[in-house]
């Protein structure tokens, strides 16, 4: 009841966000929900802030078929870096399960391992995500967490990932799409599908590798999601970008109260910018036609 109530008292979370400004990027959205780069919050106070409610974050993610060798560098860097001192409790879904290794975790710190069936399509691991995260919730992490995220494991963390970044629904903004007009976005565009969206709507490109909030407000999202990718499957459409497509739908019309910079989200093949001055999580360089069970 606290969380809630302390998100209803703040429901952009601006009040942990009035400390400093940054000239060089754009830190609120237009309606109004703040943007987190570098520079823009105090780190000590925030994570007081939060750690007061005594509060837990599951973090789900997804180790299919040879995806599972990324999964040891995700956990030891999350344990350097995300929302340390917290307590966290990982979600590991998994065909492979005797492959999960073997990491030490912090004090507050837990992991589960859920088996999932594998598949000789990327696209239906990425397409199914949203229904087995849906099922978690109910099944387990309801009665285990406060809030949630929902991470790519081929990915590591660099630095700092506090509690700056909770909120009652978080979006990142995916890292090569923050410099380019919404034309350019690659929304799904066929009226076909549940996830299209016109050429002349559109806020932000969210990354699918990093979605969060409140545990019932990213379960409202992944049902929602997750019976639109049932829909288009009735009808032989796959969105362009699986879960990704729908995912961005659906922060079109239900707006996250918080967006995470790029900071949190990275790619490795990507060159830093300027106004990056810190990245905290990345996507790592991989070879695709190698981990991909059908590229």
């Amino acid at each position: 009841q606290r969380i809630r109530e302390s998100e209803q008292h703040s429901p952009s979370g601006l009040i942990l966000f009035c400390f400093f400004s940054r000239t060089d990027v754009v830190a609120v959205t237009p309606w109004l929900a703040p943007i987190v780069w570098e520079g823009t919050f105090d780190p000590d106070l925030v994570d007081t802030i939060y750690k007061s409610m005594n509060i837990t974050i599951a973090t789900t993610v997804f180790a299919v078929g040879k995806y599972v060798r990324f999964l040891r560098d995700f956990l030891e860097t999350a344990e350097k870096h995300f929302l340390v001192d917290f307590n966290v409790r990982y979600y590991v879904f998994t065909d492979r399960p005797d492959d999960v290794p073997s990491v030490n975790l912090s004090q507050g710190r837990h992991l589960s391992v859920i088996q999932v069936p594998g598949s000789n399509r990327w696209q239906e691991i990425s397409a199914r995500r949203m229904e087995i995260i849906q099922t978690a919730i109910e099944r387990q992490i309801s009665r285990e967490a406060d809030y949630i995220f929902c991470l790519d494991v081929d990915s590591k963390f660099h630095a700092r990932w506090g509690a700056e970044s909770l909120g009652r629904l978080v979006a990142v903004i995916h890292p090569w799409f923050y410099q380019v007009t919404r034309d350019h976005f690659t929304y799904e565009r066929r009226p076909a599908s549940t996830a299209y969206i016109p050429m002349d709507e559109g806020d932000y490109y969210y990354a699918g590798a990093v979605f969060g909030g409140l545990l019932e407000e990213v379960y409202t999202l992944t049902k929602v999601c997750r019976n639109q990718l049932e829909e288009d499957a009735r009808n032989s459409i796959e969105a362009a970008w699986q879960e990704e497509s729908h995912l961005n739908r659906y922060l079109l019309y239900n707006k996250p109260s918080k967006l995470l910079s790029p900071e949190y989200q990275w790619d490795d093949k990507k060159t830093k910018t300027k106004e990056v001055k810190v990245i905290r999580f990345s996507s790592v360089v991989k070879n695709y036609a190698e981990i991909r069970p059908n590229v």
